[in-house]
This record gives C-alpha cells, structure tokens and sequence, in this order.
C-alpha cells in the first residue's frame, strides 16, 4: 500500500516565495543569528510568530518586513 511521503500540507507557490523573501530580507538586514531569532520568536506587535505571518498572505509579509526595518533600524 502507498502513502504520501508528506504528513502536512505543503506550501503554495506564492507562500514558498514569500518564504524565501522575508528569510533573505532578514539575513540580509538583521545578520543570520538574529534573522533566525526574530523569524521564530513570537512578536507582541506582530502578534505572531513572523515567519508564520510573511508565509500566510502578501500583506502579512509587509508587515514583517516593516518591522525588520525598525528592529534594524535600533540595532
């Protein structure tokens, strides 16, 4: 008997793109360890997790990117 290989559901096009956006824009503005940690880390003003947001809609994305800019910003 065969069974799909993926137990969750797999991410649209759009979403992936999204995805490798925001994880670019962050390494790019914040550096890799404090990009890994602002995308995985729960944000009260976000009131998400960010990555989770940029994945789930285009403007969820601009949200994120916005706060990159001010948390790079106060860096």
């Amino acid at each position: 008997m065969f069974r799909n290989k993926f137990a969750t559901p797999r991410l649209s096009p759009d979403a992936v793109e999204r995805q490798s956006r925001i994880a670019l824009f962050a390494w790019n503005h914040l550096g890799g360890d404090a990009a890994i940690a602002f995308l995985n880390t729960y944000n009260l003003e976000l009131e998400a997790r960010p990555l989770d947001l940029a994945i789930a809609s285009a403007a969820g994305c601009e949200a994120v990117e916005r706060a990159i800019f001010v948390k790079a910003g106060a860096a």
